[in-house]
């Protein structure tokens, strides 16, 4: 019995560091884009993160994605 993968969706996700605390560490929270197209490139989507995170208010720390998928029998 085979399995095979076939890409459900993804997630464009910026880290933005947002302050400090009161202990001087950076504080950071994540802004997600969901429904990115899971068979964009990856420097597509970074570079619409990019793009993105110079229209935010926050400093950008990170840029992941987030893959998902269901596994079917064939």
């Amino acid at each position: 019995m085979a399995v095979s993968k076939v890409p459900a969706n993804s997630i464009l996700r910026l880290e933005l560091q947002t302050g400090v605390n009161g202990s001087g560490n950076p504080v950071y929270r994540n802004r997600s884009l969901t429904n990115a197209k899971p068979t964009a490139a990856d420097q597509d989507l970074y570079d619409v993160a990019e793009s993105l995170a110079g229209l935010q208010e926050y400093t950008l720390n990170g840029i992941s994605r987030v893959d998902a998928a269901q596994l079917i029998e064939i």
